[in-house]
């Protein structure tokens, strides 16, 4: 009885070193299009602390259409790439500057595809989105309450589930000179929690599908 606990116990340890060295696929989407983007900068921080714990990866999303159903069928290929990055995704960590106090068009609009159904027949069934760990950080001068609200509203509206508290800061005064955006330590403090708190999240996903 007593070697029949020990080796439960030893399985039950090596399954969970197992699954903290699983690596994690962690894919970010940068809510400015535009070359040398703060919120591209900021990803970069969060990138450098997800080191040896996930693979990142950046969505390009540029060519998506403006959402019309007469383009859903057949499935152009854009939008069949951006799906499929996002179906291999354990987590997703938006970027987003604020436009006029709410999500930027482009990421809305992405957001808008990717809730869609995947079977079209069934309106109401699963999309790449279904159930995926969500996160948000933003560079911008203000808004960021707002922009975080219409986030936390529409984030779990399409099944996803958000974790993490949300990372937020203004745009140095010298990146408007030289446009290299400069994080603070308290900044870099909190998204290293935010780092943390996805890892934990898919962790737990994880232990609930056995890994």
């Amino acid at each position: 009885m007593e070697l029949y606990i020990l080796l439960c116990s030893s399985k039950k340890q090596l399954l969970e070193i197992q699954r903290k060295c699983i690596m994690k696929n962690i894919l970010f989407i940068v809510g400015s299009l535009r070359k040398g983007s703060f919120n591209h900068q900021l990803a970069e921080e969060a990138e450098k602390m997800l080191a040896g714990k996930a693979n990142i990866s950046y969505l390009d999303y540029s060519q998506v259409p403006v959402f019309n159903q007469d383009l859903e069928s057949p499935v152009l290929p854009v939008l069949a790439e951006v799906r499929e990055q996002v179906l291999a995704a354990d987590a997703i960590w938006i970027f987003s500057p604020v436009y006029n106090f709410s999500i930027p068009g482009p990421v809305k609009n992405l957001l808008d595809w990717l809730s869609r159904a995947l079977d079209l027949s069934d309106p109401s069934g699963p999309s790449a989105l279904q159930d995926k760990i969500v996160t948000v950080s933003s560079v911008a001068n203000g808004g960021h309450n707002q922009l975080f609200d219409a986030y936390k509203d529409l984030l779990p509206f399409i099944r996803t589930q958000v974790v993490g508290d949300f990372t937020a800061t203004r745009v140095n005064d010298t990146a408007w000179a030289d446009g290299k955006f400069l994080a603070t330590e308290e900044v870099l403090e909190s998204l290293q929690n935010q780092a943390e708190a996805l890892i934990e999240a898919i962790n737990k996903i994880m232990n609930t599908r056995g890994f």
